[in-house]
Order: C-alpha cells, then sequence, then structure tokens
C-alpha cells in the first residue's frame, strides 16, 4: 500500500510542468517568502508595518525578489536551472536556519571560520530543528524541482523571453527607486547593515569574496623582524624567562566576577595577585580572524586574511631572537600562526579523566608540559590555545563538578532554553577557565626557581548569548555587538618578573583602553626582544619596567 502511494506521488510530481520563466519567478518568490525571516524581522523593527510603511514594505519586497530574478537570469540556462535551484534551495535552508536560530550574519569571514573549523565543532552544531529546515524548506522543494518537467521553447524564444524578464524585472526595480526614492535613500545609507541579512543574496555575495581571495594570486612570503635578538640590557646572570600566554575562545569580560559581573565567576583568579585589564577589544569576532591577527604586526584597521597568512607573526620573530617556543591546541587549530614552530594538538587524547565524547577539557593542556619545560635551558615562551567558551554547546566545556550554576542549556538549539540556563551553562564555562588559569599559574609557580615565570590571557573574542536575539560570534565588525568585541585580558607575574615590571603602574593602567592591537608589541616587550618593528607606545609593559 505504501509503495503504491510513494508511487502515486512521484507520477504526479512528475506529471507537473512549468516553463523555465516561471520557475524563475516562482522560486524567487519562495527565496523571498520563506528563507528570508531574520531579514524581514530586522526590516519591521525599522520600518513596522503601519499606514507610513506599508507601501513600502511591499515595494522591497518586489525590489528585493526582482533583484535575485535578475542575478538568476544571468547565471542560469535550461542546462543549469534545476542544479542551480536545488543547490540554491539546499544551501539557502540551512543559512536560513543560523541565521534564523543564532542571529548570525553568513558574511566572508563566517565562511572562512566555518571551513577552517574541525569536526567537533562542527559536530555541536548539528540540530534536529536543522534538519527540519534542510527537509522541509530545502529537501521538498528540491525534490520538486528535480521531477519537474521543464517545457523549453527554442533558443531564440528562450533567450527572448529572458531577456523580456531581465528588462521586466530591472524596471520594477528602477520604479519602485523612483516611487519611493526617500524611504530607499534611508534604507541605502543609514540601514547597511540590513543588507547583510538578505539570503541568499548576500552569503552568495560572501562566498564569491571569500573564493576570490582564496584564488588570488599568491602573495611573496614577508619576513619581519629579521634584526631580532635578545636585548642586551638583559642581565646574564638573570634566570630565563618562562612566559605562557593562554588564548582564550569566546570569553567575554561582561561575564568575568573580576570585572563586575555580580556572580562569583572567577573565585580562584580573585584570591591571586592578578591583573585584570577591564576594556579590551578583539581584533574580530571570530576565530579565524581574531588568532591571526592577534599575533600579527597589523592592527585591525590594516589586517586582511591575505596578509596575515603571508607575512611573519610575533612567534617567528620570537623563534629569530633564540627564543624556546611551544603551541599547545585545544582548539580547531592555530589558524597558520604556529606553522613554523613547534606544534602539539591536544584535541583528541585517550585520557578517561580529562577526555570524553570525543574531546578533552582545557586542563589537557598541562599535562606533560612538565617535561618540555624541563629541557629548556633558555627563554620559553608557551602558548596553550583552549576550547574555553565555544558554543553554542557550552554544557560540554566544563566537568560536571563545575556546573554550579543550575540549571543549564543541554542543547546546541540555544533558543529552545531559557535565557537563565543559556547563561548558567555559559558561566559554568568561565568558571572552568578561571580554574585553568590558576592551574596554570600553580604550574608556572612551581617552575620559579629555575625561571622567571609569567602568565598572559587574552580571549580571542566575546559571544553573544541571546541579547537582542543574538547568539554566539563571528558579527560583522560594523554592527557588532559590544558582547562580541569586548573580551576578558589577565597578567601575572611571578616576584622575579615583578622587580623588573612595576606592578603599581600596571595597575593604574589596567582600565584604559586596549585591544590586540597592542599583543604583538607587548610580547617582544615582555620577551625583551630588540627589533626595529617594535613599537613601544603599543607595548603594554612600556614605561613600567
Amino acid at each position: 500500500m505504501l509503495q503504491s502511494k510513494i508511487s502515486y506521488i512521484s507520477t504526479k510530481m512528475k506529471a507537473i510542468q512549468s516553463s523555465q520563466i516561471k520557475l524563475i519567478i516562482a522560486s524567487n518568490i519562495y527565496f523571498s517568502l520563506i528563507f528570508n525571516y531574520a531579514f524581514w524581522n530586522n526590516i519591521f523593527l525599522i520600518y513596522p508595518i503601519d499606514g507610513n510603511n506599508i507601501l513600502f514594505l511591499i515595494s522591497l519586497f518586489l525590489f528585493f525578489t526582482s533583484l535575485n530574478i535578475v542575478l538568476m537570469v544571468l547565471v542560469s540556462s535550461r542546462y543549469t536551472i534545476k542544479p542551480l535551484l536545488i543547490f540554491l534551495f539546499v544551501a539557502t535552508s540551512f543559512i536560513a536556519y543560523f541565521v534564523d536560530s543564532y542571529g548570525v550574519v553568513i558574511n566572508t569571514n563566517m565562511i572562512q571560520n566555518t571551513i577552517e573549523t574541525n569536526s567537533s565543532e562542527v559536530a555541536d552544531l548539528i540540530t534536529l530543528k536543522m534538519f527540519l529546515y534542510f527537509i522541509f524548506l530545502g529537501g521538498l522543494p528540491s525534490l520538486l524541482i528535480y521531477t519537474i518537467k521543464i517545457n523549453y521553447e527554442s533558443f531564440k524564444k528562450e533567450i527572448l523571453k529572458k531577456f523580456l524578464l531581465l528588462v521586466g524585472a530591472i524596471t520594477v526595480m528602477v520604479i519602485n527607486l523612483f516611487l519611493f526614492s526617500q524611504f530607499y535613500t534611508s534604507f541605502f545609507r543609514e540601514h547597511k547593515p540590513l543588507r547583510y541579512y538578505a539570503n541568499p543574496t548576500y552569503p552568495l555575495y560572501s562566498a564569491g569574496v571569500y573564493l576570490k581571495a582564496q584564488l588570488a594570486t599568491k602573495r611573496d612570503f614577508e619576513k619581519i623582524g629579521l634584526d631580532a635578538k635578545i636585548s642586551s640590557d638583559k642581565a646574564t646572570n638573570s634566570k630565563p624567562k618562562l612566559v605562557i600566554f593562554i588564548v582564550g575562545e569566546a570569553a567575554r569580560a561582561e561575564n568575568f566576577s573580576l570585572n563586575g559581573y555580580p556572580k562569583d565567576t572567577n573565585p580562584n583568579l580573585s584570591k591571586i595577585d592578578i591583573l585584570n585589564y577591564s576594556n579590551v577589544s578583539s581584533c574580530g569576532t571570530e576565530t579565524a580572524i581574531s588568532v591571526p591577527c592577534m599575533f600579527s604586526v597589523y592592527d585591525r584597521s590594516n589586517y586582511t586574511d591575505a596578509k596575515g597568512k603571508s607575512t611573519e607573526n610575533v612567534l617567528d620573530v620570537l623563534n629569530r631572537a633564540g627564543i624556546n617556543l611551544l603551541w599547545r591546541d585545544n582548539n580547531s587549530d592555530s589558524k597558520s600562526v604556529a606553522d613554523r614552530i613547534t606544534y602539539e594538538d591536544l584535541n583528541h587524547q585517550n585520557d578517561e579523566k580529562l577526555c570524553q565524547d570525543g574531546e578533552c577539557f582545557d586542563e589537557i593542556l598541562l599535562k606533560d608540559l612538565q617535561a618540555f619545560v624541563d629541557k629548556s635551558t633558555k627563554d620559553t615562551f608557551i602558548i596553550l590555545h583552549q576550547k574555553g567558551s565555544h558554543g553554542p554547546a557550552y554544557y560540554k566545556r566544563y566537568p560536571k563538578e563545575f556546573e554550579k550554576f543550575t540549571p543549564v542549556c543541554k542543547s546546541s538549539q540555544l533558543e529552545n532554553c531559557t535565557q537563565e540556563e543559556i547563561q548558567n551553562s555559559y558561566n559554568n564555562t568561565i568558571l572552568y577557565t578561571d580554574f585553568f588559569i590558576a592551574q596554570t599559574i600553580k604550574f608556572l609557580e612551581s617552575n620559579s626557581k629555575k625561571f622567571q615565570t609569567a602568565m598572559l590571557y587574552s580571549a580571542d573574542h566575546g559571544e553573544s548569548l541571546g541579547e537582542k536575539g543574538i547568539y554566539l560570534h563571528g558579527m560583522p565588525y560594523l554592527i557588532a555587538p559590544k558582547q562580541q568585541t569586548h573580551i576578558a585580558f589577565l597578567q601575572w607575574f611571578s616576584e622575579d618578573f615583578k622587580e623588573k615590571i612595576n606592578q603599581e603602574c600596571l595597575k593604574r593602567k589596567s582600565n584604559n583602553d586596549f585591544s590586540h592591537d597592542n599583543l604583538f608589541h607587548s610580547i617582544l616587550g615582555i620577551m625583551d626582544v630588540q627589533t626595529t618593528i617594535y613599537e613601544k607606545e603599543l607595548d603594554i609593559f612600556n614605561n613600567c619596567k
């Protein structure tokens, strides 16, 4: 019986016929209505549905649909229309899910971040709701497109009709721009970020920009700091330095009790002589940009992915100066920062206590680290790249004993959790980061007889937890909420270091505005590396030595 019903439905679908023109028009109306909830929702916030705006909103729908029709007419043919539409229905359904569910924007940086993520992070994003979006919004329309019979005419008639459709769509756009010029002037000039939500137009444009950048002629690899050396002012009889730099993940400053957050998320660090910087901004809003940028010689305004990957970073300069280097990773990877130094991936270790469900807690970064330190007899700089507060599965980022704040969100579908549950699960990740940093400091203290020790901590970017309907991170910097750019930033020094760095001087600076732009030069400064590319005015430690 079931087989006969399926056969009947299949026969009926195959009997559906359409012209290429009708298919293009119908598909783009579907795109405008079904896949753009976030787009229209943001539009309605600025232009409420009332007597003053209703005609403009209808005009905007016609303009948006006509624009997509123009683009599809230009890139489709009788040989590509079906594959193109099936690809668009599938891709746009996934895009709609992430935009609608998390309030993210699929721009060039987000595409890069997605491509460079690892399998465990991808697994956290797979939900039942995502499959429902795919099946009902993308899969079923794709099946219809696959089975539908397109009635093609002669090549000349087909070209003529597509030309007329192209002219008609452009005419509709021009008429709407003319009739509602006052609205569109405001829309394009004052509300540019709204275009980021246009699906599939903006994601496809971003994908094109990303692909163009990847296919562009490779830049010559640029070496920097060729004159780098350890400062001659360093006492020859002083102990070598051991500095650990913890790269945090998605740790926004707002949820650190060190910054005034009402819940005690920093019970360990509050008892340690920590330098907490309260006004530090990230270079980007996603790991793929922020991590390489924070080690780069370029500041945020001048940084690009191409420049970052074709230029040496501060680790290369330290290496050239003769400093011992190690990068240990519990995240996706170093984003090319550690390509030329010793690198260890600890994501999938076999440790019953510190690892579960195919990934490890951040304490794994300290396991067996002593063996590396014991072999070092010179200045050493170690980077520990945390899993930190990577969402949306915050509940997976800490051991059970750190689930202090309850109830927690036990789902990757954050929109199905209460705001309290999301905040609690995220706060538990900060609580675990607090413990991990404290353990790192204990490790450094245990090595203080042999080394002058110090710890630096900087999150790569912040995180949105549902404020204004936005979750996770990755928003374009221009419109990113402060929660995604205002990051946690900490320092700790052993007694040996404190003799050379004036703690009171640094404390007076701790409320100043700093950013990832300061890291390159501050790292050179704390490691006593001399080079002509060093800029002392960007060194946080300058004038405090």
